[in-house]
């Protein structure tokens, strides 16, 4: 049987440059109206009984090349689990082989989350006890902004995600944000929700998950550089969730988000926004602090430059919200590699150690939330 490739799926990117034998070339879309591109995600059929070897001939052009280097793709034959496998990149091209024992088998930048699990999500987290949904606005497409909201305490804590759609392990950290907060038999959950109030988006870019994007909207926006001005034509994602939080106040934000090349979680903070006090940044250094000494799948050594005292970027999340609020204010940066101080041979960082983060972000902050 002839060999197929298919991303013409929820969330599928990949485009067959040629099929030669059992070599595929292959080549990602860049984002729409965008040069953004880098989240793959498609399946291969009548494989069983071959050895293939597939070739991303133009990753060396995509949004973050120096990302490929010790990065290995995702691999599943039921779409449930989604294993590591030995991954090369010499001269833009990343390559890897695959002996095939099933009709289809699957590859992934990252274990997907998709509208559909997006969906099955949000259902299910809005019939537990407790949970108010709400459509807090429409995406350019036309979908829906979900979000919840969670608890009865004064302090107003925003958790939101995936502005950033390729970003998969986002949602799965959100899922399970989503599931601690609805655990009613769990004493720590009860005596947080007693002192703050939750407010969860758990997928800010519908439109770039479902059309496969890495980075953008459905009009090639990157909406983590709108916060300062969101506008119905260009952001509306971000204009309704700005609005609700000028609605609410913030005490503490939470922005999840992706990693391409740091194998390592970690966050940024709010350094050299313009009414920076070393009171206001102690409260995110000591979170930053609390959570590494709480779990081994986080550190504090690695991440990003600091920006320079009065060079905060206002139109990102993190600074626009501790600047616009005074809020302790966070972007939580997973790896598409692996944790490397905890690292996982098989499975590298994984949906399941992405929900048992937020876990421990939680957990971290029911211990703090009397003093943000």
């Amino acid at each position: 049987m002839t060999i197929s490739i298919n991303a013409a799926f929820d969330g599928g990117n990949i485009r067959v440059v040629a099929i030669d034998g059992d070599r595929i070339d292959l080549e990602i879309a860049r984002d729409h109206l965008s040069d953004f591109f880098q989240w793959f995600s498609f399946r291969v059929a009548a494989a069983a009984g071959r050895t293939l070897t597939f070739r991303i001939v133009n990753a060396g052009q995509s949004a973050y090349p120096f990302g490929w280097p010790g990065y290995k793709v995702r691999a599943s034959t039921d779409r449930v689990a989604w294993r590591m496998t030995e991954t090369r990149y010499l001269d833009g091209v990343l390559e890897w082989n695959w002996t095939a024992d099933t009709q289809l088998a699957w590859f992934a930048y990252f274990a997907p989350y998709t509208m559909e699990m997006h969906d099955a999500l949000v259902t299910r987290t809005a019939a537990q006890p407790g949970v108010t949904h709400r459509e807090l606005g429409v995406s350019l497409d036309g979908q829906a902004i979900d979000a919840f909201t969670i608890g009865t305490g004064v302090k107003q804590v925003w958790l939101y995600g995936r502005q950033h759609p390729g970003e998969s392990m986002t949602e799965w950290w959100m899922e399970g944000a989503l599931e601690r907060l609805t655990d009613a038999t769990d004493p720590i959950t009860a005596a947080l929700l007693d002192k703050a109030t939750f407010h969860v988006v758990p997928n800010m870019n519908p439109d770039g998950t479902r059309r496969g994007h890495l980075r953008t909207n459905a009009a090639g926006v990157n909406l983590n550089r709108e916060w300062h001005a969101p506008s119905a034509e260009r952001s509306p994602e971000v204009l309704c969730v700005r609005n609700a939080m000028d609605a609410t106040g913030v005490h503490v934000a939470m922005d999840i988000h992706g990693d391409e090349a740091i194998p390592a979680n970690f966050i940024a903070g709010y350094e050299g926004i313009p009414s920076w006090t070393e009171d206001h940044g102690a409260k995110f250094y000591e979170f930053g602090r609390r959570l590494a000494a709480h779990t081994p799948d986080f550190q504090t050594e690695k991440g990003y430059e600091k920006s320079s005292a009065g060079n905060a970027n206002l139109s990102m999340s993190t600074n626009q919200v501790a600047e616009r609020f005074g809020a302790l204010s966070m972007t939580l940066e997973m790896p598409f590699k692996d944790h490397d101080p905890n690292p996982d041979p098989e499975f590298g960082w994984s949906p399941e150690r992405s929900k048992q983060l937020a876990h421990a972000m939680l957990e971290t902050l029911a211990d703090m939330i009397d003093r943000v």
